[in-house]
């Protein structure tokens, strides 16, 4: 059983929300931070990139940084940029990209329920990110960013999450704008929130999409506020984090390319005719594959298309059967000596949003693989399994804008990452 929480949220007038929404931390660095940021005090770019009101050499991971962000994000609310709402509730958050709309809702989730795993992950989380994240939490007492959940949509009372989100977006909006990079970006408040969590009780787990980082780092500053606070209770609000739930068939999951900076000392004649061993190789277009199996690899300035016979894949292993897994063990590691891609220099990996130019640009003498992006199904049967993804498998497109919701908790002295 699902338990989904109303939160009294910090958030930005209808006429500032696009100027405070920025990128979320982990997709920008900090010099394009401070770039986007310039004479914009509004951005809340300020608050997860706070490195960029402090000089340039100052490392992102000082204590100083995580401190700027509580005084900018203070500043924010004394300014009013940001409005506490009168009483808690839940919202819905949609975007569109491209005519292709997802719709979400916009509540808190427990630590409890990602530690038994009700909440499921399907990729492995760095150490020094964690720490990273679980500071940032800790000191500004607020979850600022939103991980991305997803379930498996069901009939409840008659109707699916998905039908009674969409009848509630007939109520006037609390921010409608499009963003600097043409997605639509529109909310509104529930307007009564006792369905959606009597709905939610009916799911059994929740899966997340993008945001592991953020969510092992808020189940460590639950666990590290409930260890400091001696009147810990069970309810309070550091307990819960902030997230945006969709169905999982709304999602837009975009490939993660491939670029191998070198041959391994192969000819492309040479290599090729290795490909020809593992499977199907014809001339291609540019583009991303339009089918599970195959794979488009650009070499010495050609597109190919790479087929896997489909005999040769067993179905029914949600990672062997995956297509960065095929590449992986068939193609990168036997031909190109890449053994393992997350530690390998000779290696780079470039979001599907991307595009094949990108691919042609970097490539030099090495070669480059457009994959096939893997889909909803296949993420959630990989979670299901209790699986880890493979590495760079994911590109979740559009990002969840940060600074249109945001959730406070009780700061609890002595509470440490």
């Amino acid at each position: 059983m699902i338990r989904i929480h109303p939160f009294a949220a910090l958030r930005p007038s209808f006429e500032h929300a696009a100027e405070v929404a920025s990128d979320p931390y982990d997709v920008i660095s900090t010099e394009e931070a401070r770039e986007r940021a310039a004479g914009k005090p509004r951005s809340f770019l300020h608050v997860v990139r706070s490195e960029i009101d402090l000089p340039p050499e100052t490392d992102c991971h000082a204590a100083s940084v995580y401190e700027q962000a509580d005084r900018n994000l203070q500043a924010m609310i004394a300014a009013g940029t940001l409005v506490r709402d009168p009483r808690p509730g839940l919202y819905l958050y949609r975007q569109i990209r491209n005519g292709q709309a997802q719709l979400g809702i916009v509540g808190c989730v427990e630590a409890e329920q990602y530690r038994s795993e009700e909440i499921r992950k399907h990729e492995k989380t760095r150490p020094d990110k964690e720490d990273d994240r679980t500071r940032h939490l800790l000191v500004t007492a607020c979850h600022a960013e939103p991980v991305f959940l997803c379930f498996r949509d069901r009939a409840s009372g008659g109707t699916t999450l998905a039908a009674r989100m969409h009848a509630d977006t007939s109520a006037s909006p609390v921010f409608d704008f499009v963003a600097p990079d043409g997605v639509q970006h529109t909310g509104w408040t529930v307007p009564d929130a006792a369905p959606y969590l009597e709905a939610f009780r009916g799911l059994d787990l929740l899966y997340i999409a993008d945001g592991h980082h953020r969510s092992a780092g808020a189940e460590r500053a639950a666990t590290a506020s409930a260890k400091a606070n001696p009147r810990h209770t069970g309810g309070e609000e550091y307990g819960r984090f902030l997230a945006v739930v969709f169905p999982h068939d709304q999602l837009r999951i975009l490939p993660y390319n491939r670029i191998v900076k070198d041959l391994a000392s192969l000819t492309p004649r040479e290599f090729l005719d290795r490909l020809r061993a593992v499977g199907d190789v014809r001339p291609s277009e540019a583009g991303e594959p339009e089918h599970r199996g195959t794979v488009r690899v650009f070499v010495d300035g050609g597109w190919w298309s790479l087929t896997f016979p489909e005999a040769s894949i067993d179905r029914t292993d949600p990672i062997a059967s995956l297509d960065v897994s095929l590449l992986q063990d068939r193609v990168l590691a036997p031909i190109l000596g890449i053994g393992d891609p997350r530690t390998d220099a000779r290696i780079e990996f470039v979001g599907g949003i991307r595009g094949c130019d990108e691919l042609e640009r970097r490539t030099g003498r090495g070669v480059a693989f457009s994959m096939h992006a893997t889909s909803p199904d296949e993420l959630l049967a990989v979670a299901d399994a209790g699986e880890i993804m493979p590495p760079k498998s994911t590109w979740f497109e559009p990002k969840l804008r940060s600074g249109l919701f945001v959730h406070e908790f009780e700061r609890v002295p002595g509470a440490r990452a």
